[in-house]
C-alpha cells in the first residue's frame, strides 16, 4: 500500500497528529483496531468500506468517509480493494472543533463525514480532492479545508493541557492532582472532556495507559504476563485480561498470535504497528 503522511502547519499542529493519503490492497479484508486515544477522520475516495464499532453485532457501510472519536473498545474496519482515502490523525481534543455534536455523542458510534458536514460540502472536498494531482497536493487541499472549518470551542485549552499530561506519563497519574492543579471543578472537566474528547479523564487515561502496555509487548519474545499487568498497574491479573479483551478485542494469547501472524505476513507494512488481522 501506498501511504503518504504530512504534518500539518499552525493552526492545525495543536489538533492533529498527521494527515495521510492510503492507497492500494489491503495487508486484510478486515482489520481489528484496539481502542486508542487518536481520534479519526477518513474521506472516502474508492469504494465504501464497512465499520463494526462499539458493541455492535452487524457491521455498517460508509460510503464517503466517518469521523470516530476516542473509543472505548476496540473496533473492525473493513476495506475495500483496492482502496483509496485521505485522513487525519487527531489528538485526542483535535477533532471537536470540526464537529457539529458533542464528541461524546460519537464515542463508539462513528459518524458518515456527510452528517457532520453535509452532503453539498463533503461531495466538493471529495471533488476538489480528486482533481488534485499528488498525495501532497490533496493533503494540502483537505488542511485548506480543515483550516476554514476550524471553531472556537469552550474549555479546549484546559482540555488539552489535562490530555497533555496525561499523555505525557502514558496515563499514569492520578486524575486527582491535574484537576487541582486545572483549579476547575471535577464537575466541569468531566463535562468538558466528553463533550470535548468523547470520555471523561479517567477513561482518557485508562486508554493511555493501556495503548502504552500494549505497544511495549514484544511479540518475539517470551511474554510474563503476570509481569505486563503489574507493570500497567492492575494487581488483579483477571481484570487486566477483562481490560485487555475490552481495548482489543482478544485474549492476551490470542492478541500475541495475531500480532506475530501480521509480522510474519507483511513484514514492514505501512499499516503495521496497531491494526490487527480480523479475517
Amino acid at each position: 500500500m501506498k501511504y503518504v503522511s504530512r504534518v500539518p502547519g499552525p493552526p492545525l499542529d495543536g489538533l492533529i497528529g498527521d494527515l495521510y493519503y492510503l492507497e492500494g490492497v489491503p495487508p486484510y479484508s478486515r482489520l481489528l483496531l484496539p481502542a486508542a486515544p487518536a481520534p479519526l477522520l477518513i474521506v472516502n475516495l474508492g469504494a465504501p468500506f464497512l465499520l463494526r464499532a462499539g458493541t455492535d453485532e452487524e457491521a455498517v457501510v460508509y460510503a464517503d468517509g466517518c469521523a470516530v472519536t476516542t473509543p472505548t473498545r476496540a473496533w473492525e474496519f473493513g476495506y475495500p480493494t483496492p482502496t483509496r482515502s485521505v485522513g487525519v490523525h487527531f489528538r485526542p481534543w483535535g477533532l471537536a472543533p470540526f464537529l457539529p455534536m458533542p464528541a461524546a455523542e460519537l464515542c463508539d458510534r462513528p459518524a458518515t463525514v456527510e452528517q457532520i458536514w453535509g452532503r453539498p460540502a463533503i461531495a466538493a472536498l471529495r471533488h476538489r480532492l480528486t482533481l488534485a494531482d499528488a498525495p501532497h497536493d490533496m493533503l494540502m487541499v483537505l488542511e485548506e479545508e480543515l483550516v476554514r472549518r476550524l471553531r472556537v470551542i469552550d474549555g479546549l485549552d484546559l482540555v488539552r493541557r489535562m490530555s497533555s499530561a496525561i499523555a505525557a506519563t502514558g496515563g499514569t497519574v492520578p486524575i486527582s492532582d491535574i484537576g487541582v492543579a486545572a483549579r476547575a471543578s471535577s464537575t466541569y472537566l468531566a463535562k468538558r472532556f466528553k463533550a470535548i474528547v468523547g470520555v471523561t479523564p479517567k477513561r482518557l487515561a485508562r486508554s493511555y495507559r493501556f495503548s502504552s502496555t500494549v505497544l511495549a509487548i514484544d511479540v518475539a519474545a517470551p511474554i510474563d504476563w503476570g509481569e505486563v499487568a503489574a507493570g500497567a498497574g492492575y494487581f488483579d491479573q483477571a481484570h487486566f485480561v477483562r481490560e485487555f479483551r475490552e481495548f482489543t478485542g482478544l485474549t492476551p494469547t490470542r492478541y500475541v498470535e495475531v500480532r506475530q501472524r501480521f509480522l510474519r505476513d507483511h513484514p514492514g507494512h505501512a499499516l503495521d504497528g496497531w491494526p490487527l488481522p480480523a479475517d
